[in-house]
């Protein structure tokens, strides 16, 4: 426990630093996790970094990255979804060609996910920050909110278990077992009383109903997105996607949440 609270205060703090300094040296973290994410993702499929699928996944994740970091940065407007999306599709399914199927279509299929879901999820993450004016309230808005609800389940879940008022009913015990509906609950409640107090530091920029409503959907899609991670380890046979944060895990354990909530919230047209 001890390990964990230094390592979280730590990693937290250089975290917070960097996200409120914005500009390129947030982009540039956000840019470093995904690349270490997408290692984690590989070693999770048992694939070798030297493979030249594996490579193309990361020239892949790299391009899906460089349209967040704005208009400014070159070659950004060249790096349309639809262009990265084919040529990578086309890249990979060449490696299997050419590798005389030592790269199975399977193996290329899965590093085509890993890509799109990290691509996408750390480059919203980077153009929450660095688009508009506003830049830094909405992504302390989502981020803060994300871990108000992980916090909220925690402690409802640990406090209502150890006073033993009811039992606990299960979330979903087959994927996550020690997830649950109240927890899940708690953590709304709490996510909607971080976005209604960003609500009342700036009334012009975030109505009350909507502030409610961001705070309820960022802790259902997040307990979404962490449910998804669970998932796919498990399947995959590990308990954590890396080692690289002592007692966190990896990169994609913290981060599973937020892979899931960016991209929703800008795509659905909810930020």
């Amino acid at each position: 426990m001890r390990t964990r609270v230094i390592t979280g205060v730590l990693a937290g703090g250089a975290f917070i630093a960097l996200l409120v300094i914005g500009g390129y040296a947030y982009a540039a973290l956000i840019a470093l996790m995904a690349l270490i994410g997408y290692d984690e993702f590989v070693r999770m499929n048992k694939l070798s970094r030297t493979q030249a699928a594996v490579l193309c996944g990361f020239a892949g994740l790299i391009l899906f990255l460089v349209p967040a970091f704005g208009p400014g940065f070159r070659y950004a407007e060249l790096v349309t979804t639809e262009r990265l999306v084919w040529f990578l599709v086309f890249a990979l399914l060449a490696v299997t060609v050419l590798s005389k199927n030592r790269t199975t279509v399977d193996q290329a299929a899965y590093l085509f996910l890993g890509a799109v879901y990290l691509g996408s999820g750390y480059s919203y993450m980077i153009a929450t920050r660095l688009e508009g004016e506003h830049g830094l309230y909405w992504t302390l808005f989502v981020f803060l909110a994300i871990w108000a609800s992980d916090a909220g389940a925690y402690f409802t879940g640990s406090l209502i278990g150890k006073a033993k008022l009811w039992p606990l009913t299960k979330l979903w015990p087959a994927i996550s077992p020690n997830k649950t509906v109240e927890g899940a609950l708690g953590g709304a409640v709490l996510a909607v009383i971080v976005t209604v107090g960003f609500h009342l530091a700036r009334p012009e920029w975030v109505g009350l109903g909507r502030a409610a409503a961001l705070g309820v959907v960022i802790a259902a899609v997040g307990t979404l997105g962490d449910l998804m991670q669970s998932a796919y380890k498990r399947v995959k046979g590990v308990k954590d996607s890396g080692n690289l944060l002592p007692g966190h895990g990896g990169i994609l354990d913290r981060t599973d949440s937020w892979l899931i909530v960016f991209p929703f919230l800008h795509l659905t047209g909810l930020l």
